[in-house]
């Protein structure tokens, strides 16, 4: 069973009052949040790092199961939606257990973590739609085993790229309220009333967190928050039948923090210097390297993802 995709005025209305419900529901559980969460090391190996020991951390617990919470009650749900909400909070608590941990996870256990939770949304998507996507003005039909493959690394890419960037205050939830806008707004006929309502709830719950994110924070979404916004770029971007415009939307992610686990694969496992003279997450490199503050950073990663919100608006406009 699909999504409702029709355009009801009722369940618009319902849309925005779920947004507002989500948005003051976020503010009021961060601002009284429980004693269970767990506060911040500090990261020893992050520029100002140390600035962060001592905030709550893993607050994405919070975010996402508001987000659920709220899908549950305003949203016209399919059992896919419902579905992909599941494995959307397996993602997330696989990122506050993380955050919580006395000890870090490694990477091949949170890579394969990744792995299974990106197979199983892929699963969900091939059996509930077809393998069709558009690309520029063409339509093409994959196998559907080709799909499962290059969901499946778009999925595990869209997660660890983003939980990468999320090193600055405000910098992973404006640019991640910025990509939402722009699948609801530029998509919205392919996405359907569900999940357009979903980039729209998403949003209000991140517009919230970072009430108390922006620079000083003293709150950080942590694994659990970015990981999940990843995993839900990605089934967006499914969902939107342009796959591949997750390049584009996604393009500020890719380059900030996706580029560092390229630098870090080629170093480890074939021992080339690739990008050594070049500080990643990109971040870093202009906080470090080239002296600009926090908010500096931050608004020009936003513009960067206004540029590419206009750009991908423009290009679905031309090859219609």
């Amino acid at each position: 069973m699909s999504e409702i995709s029709g355009s009801m005025p009722g369940d618009q209305v319902m849309i925005g009052i779920g947004a507002l419900f989500c948005l003051v529901a976020t503010y009021l559980l961060l601002r009284f949040p429980p004693a269970f969460l767990p506060k911040d090391h500090g990261r020893a190996f992050a520029v100002n790092g140390a600035l962060s020991k001592g905030k709550t951390r893993g607050v994405g617990l919070i975010i996402v199961s508001v987000f659920l919470a709220t899908g549950l009650l305003f949203l016209p749900l399919s059992r896919e939606y419902i579905i992909y909400g599941t494995l959307l909070f397996l993602m997330m608590l696989s990122g506050y257990l993380d955050d919580a941990a006395k000890n870090p996870w490694s990477d091949y256990k949170k890579g394969a973590i990744d792995l299974i939770i990106s197979i199983l949304a892929v699963a969900n998507f091939v059996v509930n739609n077809s393998t069709q996507i558009v690309f520029f003005n063409r339509t093409v039909t994959l196998p559907v085993v080709v799909y499962v493959i290059l969901g499946t690394v778009l999925i595990w890419v869209s997660v660890n790229v983003t939980n990468c960037s999320d090193g600055v205050d405000g910098l992973c939830g404006s640019v991640s309220v910025v990509i939402f806008l722009a699948y609801a707004l530029i998509f919205h006929q392919q996405l359907g009333e569900a999940y357009t309502g979903s980039c729209l709830v998403f949003a209000a719950a991140l517009l919230a967190y970072l009430r108390f994110n922006w620079s000083p924070s003293t709150m950080l979404m942590g694994d659990a928050g970015s990981r999940a916004i990843g995993i839900w770029v990605a089934i967006l971007a499914m969902k939107s039948s342009h796959p591949f415009s997750f390049i584009l939307l996604g393009l500020v992610f890719i380059l900030d923090g996706g580029l560092g686990l390229v630098k870090v694969f080629i170093m480890r496992f074939f021992k080339i210097p690739f990008l050594k003279n070049i500080r990643f997450p990109l971040h870093d490199e202009l906080r470090k390297k080239r002296g600009w503050k926090d908010v500096p950073v931050v608004m020009f990663m936003i513009a960067c993802q206004i540029v590419m919100f206009v750009l991908t608006g423009l290009l679905n406009l031309l090859v219609k």
